[in-house]
This record gives structure tokens, sequence and C-alpha cells, in this order.
């Protein structure tokens, strides 16, 4: 799905209000990282710095720390569990996130704890666009009706 030329592959799931996705591997894992939109928000996106190996997380709590033009922040992870492998690459291309958000720019891969609890915040294809639509009408990045420019 593209919504105002920002993609949105259909095979992650979303954590729409903190704009992050993950993409579940059948060894009961999932990669996760940050949506488009999130990347377009942030402007000026200097580096991104997960959370170290065995770190224990939860659906809406910091998966890593993002260095933007005038601040830092927490980004939040979609789901729940352990820290089990990081993107190396972020070390030596810290904006790998800002040129490929669905691909070499994701964050770390997560030993899942708490699908069954944790899917219910999540959102997958066509069940995300309205959410979309409402928070880019929110960052002025759609008109007020909510149609594509």
């Amino acid at each position: 799905m593209n919504i105002a030329n920002i993609h949105w592959p259909d095979t992650l799931w979303y954590l729409p209000e903190w704009d992050t996705w993950a993409q579940l591997h059948d060894d009961g894992t999932a990669t996760v990282g940050i949506t488009q939109l999130g990347i377009e928000l942030s402007r000026e996106f200097y580096m991104c710095r997960p959370k170290p190996l065995g770190t224990v997380v939860e659906q809406g709590r910091s998966i890593a720390v993002a260095e933007l033009a005038k601040s830092v922040v927490s980004v939040k992870t979609p789901v729940s569990g352990e820290v089990i492998a990081v993107n190396a690459a972020l070390e030596d291309q810290p904006n790998l996130p800002f040129q490929d958000p669905y691909g070499q720019g994701w964050l770390a891969r997560i030993r899942l704890s708490r699908w069954a609890e944790d899917v219910a915040a999540l959102k997958q294809g066509p069940a995300i666009e309205s959410d979309v639509r409402q928070r880019m009408v929110l960052y002025r990045l759609l008109p007020l009706d909510g149609a594509d420019a």
C-alpha cells in the first residue's frame, strides 16, 4: 500500500502510534524497524542505536534510541521479547533506516515472548490505512479530508 508516496508493505505488522513495524519469522522471532512515515516525520535522521543483545523489551517500550537534528528520541518496539540480534551495519552506516526503512535499515531481531497479547495492538495490510491517514492528516502530510494529494 502507498499513501502520499509513503510505502506500507502488506506483509509487515505495524504499531501505528509509534511508527514501528515487525516482520514475523517461522522460528518465533521478529525483525523490527521504523516505518517510512516515522523516518519522514523525524526529518533529519542521524543515527539509531538499538538495545544490546539479551535486553528484554515490552511492546510500546524502547527498543532503540534515535538521534535527530534537534533531539534524541526513544524508538518503541512493536513486539515483546528478547533482543537476539542487532543490525551491526548501523554502526558504520547510521542513516540506513532513513535510506531503506523496510530492508537494510532494520534495527533488531527479537525472540517473541507475548505474541498472542501483542498482536491485539498491531495492524497489517489494509487494516492500517485509516490509522495512517489520520496520522498523516495530524502531521499535515495529507489534507484534512485525508485524501491523497
